[in-house]
């Protein structure tokens, strides 16, 4: 195990010397593991500085929410209670759920402060009102990330079942702004732009357009930003690592304009591998401290669009991608994907039908990253670990097709060799036919996506 110096601020370092902010008798200090809970810097570290202001006793935004953050107060008035906002109680959600992994998809608060989520929110619940903290900044990603350890933990009012160093992490997630702007590039890397594309009216388009990278040497990617105009479905990069890359720079469509599938684009993808994927319209990944993807010299990537319009006029797409690399001996690992993509799926026609689906693995992995990827009757997916001491586990869960989690793992979870996931899915299946694996939303799919490195 690496131990990091790390510098924590005056206040963090005060509770953990001594369990709260008052100074107890100096000569005799109280260690953080006996007196300071998880929810004791939850409360001084985030709602203290944050929520307090407008959620305490007499104002009237806590009237209007019915939601009191003050110390003393704030653990009961938010675990187990449900919400005030009616449109999340019809959702049956809970302001804060205590069925671990879950919970997370079931707590109102988790919605409201989960600004890299935006468009979920917006889109999907115009009735849960606006993002919090109300008109200022989003909680750091390190304070998102500890009361998502918080919630998975089962939420409790007492121990340590966070780690502190997650609060070290200070970026914060801004909102994009409109109307659309490319990333600005990157200080070490490179850049990957496509568009502005047409969408016809009441139409899916999905294509791949290949850019070769023109590097004469391996580059190595610790941190991916994707922005996207309004509309994706999902966007992905693929390499080719045996080669027989398609022709650079041109849009192959898997559909034409008449609705009719392109054989042609279907053969150029073959020898594909996946590289990076995401169904948010904004992402900024950081892989783990020393890791990083390997690229090869002289090679290109295949940029994978899916976009539905569901309106009456012509849509824009349009997607910018940068990749931050750093120098070759600060790589301790390297990462490796991870793609299982399961093909057998027939849904009856107005059933409610449930696949589960294994895999296994023949080298031992260390799993720091895991998402999912289905279409719109999906209702919830879940991954469980298969083997070993942790077998059943639950790992992974979402409930949200467009949008779900990229779930990282700190420290990864380890597969010996022979172990692996299994993948659990449920479907809705609403419509008069019978459904089964496809490219189109209208279609299904069952996707494991993942990143892991090897010892």
């Amino acid at each position: 195990m690496i131990i990091r110096n790390i510098i924590l601020p005056f206040s963090i370092l005060t509770l953990m010397l001594t369990g709260c902010t008052d100074s107890p008798d100096e000569t005799e200090p109280i260690m953080a593991e006996e007196a300071l809970s998880t929810y004791d810097i939850i409360q001084t570290e985030i709602w203290d500085k944050n929520c307090v202001t407008c959620h305490q006793t007499g104002t009237s935004f806590a009237r209007q929410s019915n939601l009191i953050l003050a110390k003393g107060e704030s653990y009961n008035q938010l675990v187990n209670r449900l919400p005030h906002n009616e449109a999340a109680r019809a959702d049956g959600l809970l302001l804060v759920g205590t069925k671990g992994l879950q919970s997370i998809h079931n707590s109102f608060l988790w919605e409201k402060i989960n600004f890299p989520d935006y468009a979920h929110f917006y889109d999907d619940h115009p009735g849960y009102g606006e993002l919090m903290p109300l008109g200022g900044q989003a909680l750091t990603n390190g304070e998102l990330r500890f009361i998502t350890e918080w919630i998975i933990k089962g939420a409790p009012d007492t121990g340590n079942v966070a780690n502190i160093e997650l609060l070290m992490d200070t970026k914060r997630f801004e909102l994009p702004t409109e109307p659309f702007e490319r990333l600005m590039p990157p200080g070490s890397g490179l850049q990957l732009n496509i568009g502005p594309f047409d969408i016809q009216p009441k139409s899916e388009r999905e294509f791949f357009y290949y850019k070769e990278l023109d590097n004469d040497e391996d580059l190595f990617v610790n941190r991916v930003q994707i922005a996207m105009r309004e509309g994706s479905h999902h966007f992905i990069l693929y390499d080719y690592p045996n080669g027989n890359q398609p022709v650079s720079e041109s849009y192959r469509d898997f559909y034409d304009e008449d609705g009719n599938f392109n054989i042609l684009t279907a053969a150029s993808v073959l020898n594909q591998r996946f590289v990076f994927g995401t169904q948010w319209r904004n992402v900024d990944y950081s892989f783990p401290a020393g890791v990083a993807l390997r690229i090869p010299e002289n090679t290109g990537f295949d940029l994978n669009s899916h976009y539905v319009n569901r309106t009456d006029e012509v849509k824009e797409g349009e997607i910018s991608v940068n990749l931050h690399t750093l120098d070759k001996s600060a790589v301790q690992y390297v990462a490796e994907n991870l793609f299982e993509s399961y093909e057998d799926i027939r849904l009856p026609a107005g059933e409610i039908t449930t696949l589960e689906r294994a895999s296994t693995f023949n080298e031992r992995m260390h799993v720091f990253q895991l998402t999912s990827h289905a279409h719109q009757h999906m209702t919830e997916f879940e991954i469980y670990i298969k083997g070993g001491d942790r077998n059943g586990e639950l790992v992974y869960f979402t409930n949200d097709w467009e949008h779900p989690p990229l779930v990282t793992f700190d420290p990864p979870i380890i597969l010996e060799k022979g172990h692996g996931f299994t993948a659990r899915a449920t479907y809705n299946n609403t419509t008069s036919r019978t459904l089964r694996f496809g490219l189109l939303s209208e279609d299904e799919m069952m996707i494991v996506f993942g990143a892991f490195y090897t010892d």
